[in-house]
């Protein structure tokens, strides 16, 4: 027994010790090694063939078409309601022919069935379930059981599964640890700071770094575009809104200034000592309904240009990033710099939704 605790503990140190020189380090300096961008060309060249094989497959049956995504969900073409009536009549039973523009009872049922459709799969309700996906990408995220085409394929799904819970799920479980550990830890030394630019500096480098960590666990691979519109200081991030790690992944290119109602549990402790270290604007439920306090503590926020921007998701709740949805007017009511920012992850590699109705 002691031989087994003793190689358990070997075996995790081994496991710290190459996180920490592989990943942690590199993250905190905002240094890659490359790991992470060979590991997503190598997922991309077996989705590829992966895809390759199923269309293969598909045109051998021909009873099951296949189409390529294109990162959205995708509708067949619909007929007009005249044209599905046509069609119906065409097809049904009668003992006489209707023609065109003819009524019969039994077509109440189909303007019923009709109706209801609509009501469920408008394009807004849509727009809170997670898409699925056409293209198969070694998850579930499918109706299809493209598994079970081949036994190649069946071999790189049960392949796939292990390397994800058995490699990628511990990893991504420690750097998420360690990554939320370290800030609450780094926020709450830093607080206890005498306000000056040393400790403005060290708080930025604090979240920096801790963001940078949890952005690895994710095994996250950002890209940033026309970076002249970065937002600045005294200024107003807004940006559509897909789950809570658009915060994470914004906050890897510079800091800010996050917006949100106070939470109990972690969230309340990670709360509690990032505003420490950094003039977060956190409201109580009660505030969040006075909207004049609101505004009021966020112009007074933006008045100070040594502070970060502040980061506002706008739509209210998160999207499924497949489109965007209004923006509510108040965001724009408090004067200051507007900066936009569009949020877009890459569905094939995991659905980044969060169901807030759900979770």
């Amino acid at each position: 027994m002691e031989g087994f605790w003793g190689l358990l503990l070997k075996v995790l140190s081994i496991w710290l010790i190459l996180g920490i020189a592989l990943i942690m380090l590199p993250a905190m300096f905002g240094v890659s090694l490359g790991i992470t961008e060979l590991y997503m060309k190598i997922l991309v060249k077996t989705l590829e063939w992966a895809t390759r094989k199923i269309q293969k497959r598909a045109q051998e049956q021909p009873g099951h078409p296949y189409s390529p995504s294109n990162e959205i969900i995708e509708k067949r073409d619909k007929l007009s309601l005249e044209e599905e009536m046509m069609e119906l009549r065409r097809y049904s039973n009668r003992n006489r022919p209707l023609h065109e523009g003819d009524f019969d009872l039994s077509d109440v049922i189909h303007f019923s069935k009709k109706g209801f459709e609509a009501i469920v799969e408008d394009e807004v309700t849509t727009r809170f379930s997670s898409e699925e996906l056409v293209l198969w990408n070694l998850l579930t995220r499918t109706n299809k059981n493209f598994q079970h085409i081949s036994v190649r394929l069946t071999i790189l799904w049960g392949l796939g599964v292990g390397i994800r819970y058995g490699v990628l799920l511990p990893l991504r479980i420690t750097l998420g640890l360690i990554g939320i550990s370290w800030l609450v830890i780094g926020t709450t030394l830093v607080g206890r700071l005498p306000n000056s630019s040393v400790k403005v500096w060290l708080s930025e480098l604090v979240h920096l770094m801790c963001y940078r960590i949890c952005a690895r666990g994710l095994s996250a691979t950002i890209h940033y575009h026309n970076k002249e519109n970065k937002p600045k200081r005294g200024g107003i991030c807004v940006a559509n809104h897909t789950s809570p790690i658009d915060v994470v992944i914004l906050a890897n290119d510079g800091g800010y200034a996050m917006v949100g109602q106070v939470h109990g549990g972690l969230m309340g402790i990670i709360q509690r000592s990032m505003v420490k270290a950094c003039p977060h604007v956190w409201f109580e439920r009660s505030e969040m309904k006075d909207r004049h306090l609101v505004i009021k503590r966020l112009s007074d926020h933006i008045a100070d240009k040594t502070k970060l921007p502040i980061l506002i998701f706008p739509e209210g709740t998160c999207i499924n990033n497949t489109s965007v949805m209004m923006f509510k007017k108040g965001s724009f009511e408090i004067g200051g710099t507007i900066y936009p920012v569009a949020i877009k992850y890459d569905p094939q590699f995991g659905d980044a939704f969060w169901n807030s109705s759900k979770y």
